[in-house]
């Protein structure tokens, strides 16, 4: 296997890390949805909380292609 090939299965991998976060955006969204039919006077202030979590989640998949980005780049220009 060639160097440019073990580069292309690292950048998979960390993306495919990053594509993980989807279960925890779903799980995030999935509990506040039961929260606010639970208590729909809540919404509000369960919608905000989710929002900031859903971005926060998300960050880690947006360091996951920075990785992998740089991980093509970088190493990929060596190779």
């Amino acid at each position: 296997m060639t160097d440019l090939g073990i580069i292309a299965i690292a950048a998979a991998i960390a993306v495919g890390i990053g594509c993980l976060s989807a279960i925890g955006e779903a799980i995030i969204c999935s509990s506040a949805i039961k929260a606010m039919a639970r208590q729909p006077e809540m919404q509000k202030k369960l919608q905000s909380t989710m929002v900031l979590a859903v971005a926060l989640d998300e960050s880690t998949a947006i360091y996951c292609l920075v990785i992998a980005i740089l991980i093509i780049f970088v190493l990929g220009g060596r190779a």
